[in-house]
């Protein structure tokens, strides 16, 4: 890790540690289930340090190492932050978390199965959805969100910012599910959060902002918010770098992940979609030397 760029992004470095993981595998050539659930239980593990490794080292500081006896938050947030976290903040994580763990065959997690399906290594599935899960329109929108309460800065503000930008049809993140078509479960415990948090910290701006976009998409649009929505300002108010957000979503969903490349190694089938052309119907052959 020290070897790589300081401007490369959390993401980017995830991805890639995640991948280089493979060389160090102790016994690459047993598939065995055994050893892939042996697999599943170090990439678990990993994740969190890789990201709390790459937020010190980035800023010229030595990683923090884990202690074994404190669960995936308390940890994460000890490594990140160097100091014990208190028994609350710890506790907003965990089940931060634990929402975020899984959910059916979102991008990422088809990423993941349609590599596992071509008997690919462990690695190479959890890679995949990692970079499935970077792109903007997945897990990488609740970064987004927050970057967006952030530009309004202020509760007054926010009205006026989002009747501007509806009515210049700009896309406001964290709203709608190709899956819900009422409010995603996941956001109900995240607003809460959000709330208690706010009050816990005695700046409940970015809740009250929230809340206020959250009535004004619905009320103007028909769109609930989903779990990006609230996972912004809980894991702001948390104290984590915005550009964390995304890398700490694959620290959840991780477990998620790993079951699901499990489940498809067990009864495995290759995942070989069909196409449909849309091109046109008929099109007239041109010799190449006529060709422009």
């Amino acid at each position: 890790m020290h070897l790589l760029p300081r401007s490369s992004s959390p993401m980017e470095v995830l991805r890639t540690i995640v991948s280089t993981l493979s060389s160090f595998d102790p016994n690459p050539e047993d598939r065995s289930p055994g050893a892939n659930y042996g697999r599943a239980i170090r990439l678990t593990a990993a994740l969190g340090t890789i990201v709390t490794s790459w937020e010190h080292i980035r800023n010229g500081m030595k990683p923090v190492a884990p202690l074994p006896d404190h669960n995936t938050a308390t940890n994460f947030l000890y490594m990140l932050k160097g100091e014990m976290p208190d028994d609350d903040t710890a506790r907003a994580l965990d089940t931060a978390l634990v929402l975020h763990a899984d959910h059916e065959l979102n991008a990422s997690t088809f990423a993941a199965r349609v590599t596992a399906g071509t008997l690919a290594d462990m690695y190479a599935s959890i890679t995949s959805a990692i970079g499935a899960l970077s792109g903007p329109l997945h897990g990488g929108a609740n970064e987004q969100v927050m970057r967006m309460l952030l530009r309004i800065g202020e509760v007054s503000n926010t009205e006026p910012y989002i009747r501007n930008a509806v009515e210049h049809k700009e896309r406001i993140m964290g709203f709608g599910h190709r899956v819900y078509k009422t409010e995603d479960p996941r956001a109900t415990h995240l607003r809460a959060m959000s709330e208690e948090l706010g009050k816990r910290t005695g700046d409940s701006r970015w809740f009250k902002m929230s809340r206020i976009i959250e009535d004004y998409i619905k009320e103007q649009k028909g769109l609930y918010c989903n779990v990006d929505f609230y996972s912004a300002s809980v894991y702001y108010m948390l104290g984590f770098p915005i550009d964390l957000d995304t890398p700490i979503f694959a620290c959840s969903r991780i477990a998620g992940y790993t079951a699901h490349v499990l489940e498809q190694y067990a009864n495995n089938r290759l995942i070989r979609p069909r196409a449909e052309y849309v091109g046109q119907k008929v099109t007239e052959y041109v010799p190449i030397e006529q060709r422009g």
